[in-house]
């Protein structure tokens, strides 16, 4: 047996060489487990990609180089058929069956046509002509949010096509000298306007690929560049997507923390109990009280609350109140008495609290 697994060692590493030889190591690039899933290979990437964006990174002379690999490599491993054949073979079979693409935007269905919402800070690029930004919400489940998901949405966004003849545009005010006669001249404003190549809006369906990202709190925003409404002499606007969270039927969000309520019976709360309250990715959360539970009680659970937005691995309370259900049968004479003897309590620790 102790052979047999060794043989199997032995083979998995000539394996994994004969990869590394074939090309390069997408599975290291995206920094990803070999049997990572589709969603973990996205958020990887993404997180990457605002990383290792060359606008974030100019004094790094390869950063165009690792960002051009990044994107080969989501590319690759976010498509079935074409990691079913690198893990098969490695890069080069990619490349020898026609499947590497090359100059695909891997950014399109994250940040829309114009890639990357970073920019150079030219000034005649801020004073252009600019089209309206769309806001759009976005109504996500606790659940999303806890987790994380990936939603995909559906538009149809007006796109500049050529059409025939040409339009005027860029018209702008401009000082003209005009000759009124033998030494007489006179300066006017007039309107002049270029002459471009005429243009129409046609509808097309857009899909864009939003990341439900943890810990993200209600109204925040995912911008989407030049997803916006377009503008005929200038630039589109952006589509600004806003969370909206749905409400929850068991749990409430404060800031990171999370709260709940559950009704223990009369018998619990003065016995104690224990018991698992299910969370929102499905693991269970054990309670369990030993001293007596009055109404109102509140415990917390440290770590149990929602993940922090900045860093996933933080993560608020739990916090959870009981109510106490009495019984709702009268009780005998005999048992009053008995509850009595239990209970040890005068009748002078009544007292009026008023409102």
């Amino acid at each position: 047996m102790q052979l047999i697994k060794s043989l199997l060692l032995v083979q998995l590493a000539v394996l994994l060489v004969d990869v590394a030889l074939a090309g390069r190591d997408f599975y290291k690039i995206l920094n990803v487990q070999r049997n990572a899933n589709t969603n973990e290979i996205k958020k990887a990437y993404r997180r990457l990609a605002k990383e290792l964006h060359p606008d974030k990174n100019k004094d790094d002379a390869n950063a165009s180089s690792k960002f051009q690999d990044l994107g080969a490599a989501y590319e690759v491993l976010s498509n079935p058929d074409k990691r079913k054949t690198y893990d098969r073979c490695g890069e080069d079979c990619l490349k020898k069956e026609g499947m590497m693409d090359h100059g695909g935007d891997p950014f399109a269905s994250f940040f829309g046509d114009f890639g990357f919402p970073f920019g150079n800070g030219d000034q005649h690029q801020q004073d252009a002509l600019r089209g309206a930004d769309i806001v759009m919400s976005m109504y996500v489940s606790l659940e999303e949010l806890y987790s994380g998901n990936f939603v995909e949405i559906v538009r149809n966004k007006p796109v500049m096509k050529p059409a025939s003849g040409t339009r005027k545009c860029n018209c702008r005010q401009e000082m003209v000298t005009r000759n009124l006669g033998p030494g007489r001249f006179q300066m006017i404003q007039q309107t002049v306007c270029d002459e471009c190549p005429n243009i129409k809006l046609v509808n097309e369906e857009r899909t864009l690929e939003i990341e439900v990202e943890q810990g993200m709190v209600d109204g925040q925003e995912t911008r989407f560049v030049a997803e916006g409404e377009p503008h005929i002499d200038g630039e589109p606007g952006d589509l600004l997507v806003r969370v909206q969270q749905m409400p929850h039927p068991r749990f409430q969000r404060k800031g990171d923390d999370l709260y709940t309520n559950v009704t223990i019976s009369l018998q619990d709360a003065l016995m104690g109990f224990s018991m698992d309250i299910k969370h929102l990715d499905g693991h269970l959360v054990s309670v369990m009280r030993e001293k007596i539970t009055w109404p109102g009680a509140r415990i917390r659970k440290k770590g149990e609350g929602m993940p922090n937005f900045e860093n996933n691995n933080l993560f608020g309370f739990l916090y959870i109140t009981f109510d106490v259900e009495f019984p709702k049968k009268d009780l005998t004479e005999e048992d009053k008495e008995a509850l009595k003897k239990i209970l040890d309590q005068s009748p002078i620790n009544r007292v009026y609290n008023g409102l």
